[in-house]
């Protein structure tokens, strides 16, 4: 099988470094240590379509990040598109909002099971920001609790105290607690003296470098009568797994109904949006924020969210999800079986995450890895995968034969573990 060359990408990415912090900064390239080894990945992309991007060096990648989430119908996708284009022709970014702002929030409260009201912004981290800004108006309370291996977004509130850069003051008010302990809570309420704003949680336990856990309804259940009982906002962070799961939300999903929840990657196939939908007892609170930008009333994303979620329920694309996610898994598990190797899959379906059980300290699943994406499977080491809806079975049945030659080139590497070559 074909190994990819990654030469003029290189020569970019040394480019970059010389303007740009890191080269490429964040979690979409190598600067937090997560593409190992380097060597075998792309650094840029050329153009999208579909499933697929193609780097600068003119290999194709079939994609299961899909941009770590945006990319929720395919890249691409013509009427997302179009409906974009033509918005764009009349008005964007102007003085007054067009009325695509309000045709959007109508359809979100229309579509999100426990929105009776919407607020925009432009990513992940302003809709989490927004949601507990929200829970301090409307309590007067301080503290956040949050469940343990939680990331919601980038602002100093939701990091942690050894982040560079963050002072302890900032992390001064989070109290963070174990997931599936309800009496944790009850714990953290009682050691708080009552000084709880709000309690952000994503639907499941989705973090980074570990198997995902999926939560239960009557652990929510538990938890959505906790936060009632103290008058504790409830908040859902669905940036990851909006839409995916549930078109409703991923509270409906698990059988509950959050305070706010917030919304992003998803919501309008890459163009640049979020938001955050709230139950009514918290809308005077919304109102009474400063809290603005420049392009968050933009219209060309609004076209771009109203063709977008009009299409997921088109399709249906959370039942697709579950059946291509689980047909892929399987496939990926039983080629790994085939050379010895145990590999585990964890989380939803639409989301799972992959760890190779044979080596608990994940160099052999990152190595794995590494021959997956050098042969033109785009997945990763450390993170939950996704899906997109322009995903065939062919492209499953690509993935798994570019897996499989990955594990035989693995196993034998590796004779003294007993793979099968």
């Amino acid at each position: 099988m074909k190994i990819n060359d990654y030469s003029k990408s290189r020569e970019q990415y040394l480019r970059a470094c010389k303007v740009i912090p890191s080269g490429i900064y964040g979690h979409q390239g190598p600067a937090e240590g997560c593409y190992t080894p380097i060597e075998a990945w792309p650094m840029f992309s050329s153009r999208a379509q579909g499933s697929y991007f193609w780097d600068l060096d003119g290999n194709r990648m079939i994609d299961y990040m899909c941009g770590y989430g945006p990319n929720i119908l395919g890249y691409h996708d013509p009427d997302v598109d179009e409906a974009a284009r033509k918005q764009r022709e009349l008005a964007d970014c102007v003085t007054v909002p067009t009325t695509k702002m309000i045709d959007f929030a109508e359809l979100l409260v229309d579509t999100v099971a426990c929105a009776d009201w919407a607020f925009f912004m432009k990513n992940g981290t302003d809709a989490t920001t927004f949601a507990n800004l929200t829970a301090r108006a409307a309590t007067g309370r301080k503290k956040t609790i949050f469940l343990r291996g939680y990331y919601h977004g980038n602002q100093p509130w939701a990091m942690k105290a050894d982040y560079p850069g963050i002072l302890p003051e900032e992390v001064a008010n989070n109290i963070v607690v174990p997931w599936f302990d309800i009496p944790a809570l009850e714990k953290a309420w009682d050691m708080a003296k009552g000084d709880v704003a709000a309690l952000i949680a994503q639907p499941y336990d989705h973090g980074n470098f570990f198997d995902n856990r999926v939560a239960s309804k009557e652990y929510w259940a538990q938890v959505r009568e906790f936060c009632t009982k103290h008058g504790i906002v409830l908040i859902i962070d669905d940036v990851r797994t909006g839409f995916r799961l549930d078109l409703a939300g991923s509270d409906h999903y698990y059988g509950f109904e959050a305070d706010i929840i917030c919304f992003c990657k998803a919501l309008a196939n890459g163009y640049n949006m979020s938001a955050a939908c709230g139950k009514e007892h918290l809308r005077a609170a919304a109102s009474s924020l400063s809290y603005t930008g420049s392009y968050w009333m933009s219209a060309e994303p609004f076209a771009a969210c109203i063709a977008t979620i009009n299409k997921m329920k088109a399709l249906d694309v959370p039942t697709m999800f579950r059946k291509l996610g689980t047909q892929l898994t399987d496939g990926l598990r039983e080629a790994g079986k085939a050379h010895g190797f145990d590999l585990k899959v964890s989380g939803e379906p639409a989301l799972f995450y992959l760890r190779i059980a044979n080596d608990d300290s994940l160099m052999l699943h990152q190595e794995w890895v590494a021959e997956c994406v050098s042969r033109g499977l785009f997945i990763t080491s450390h993170h939950n995968h996704f899906l997109n809806a322009a995903v065939t079975e062919a492209d499953i049945a690509l993935a798994v034969d570019i897996a499989d030659d990955a594990f035989s080139v693995v196993a034998q590497r590796h004779p003294e573990k007993g793979f099968i070559k």
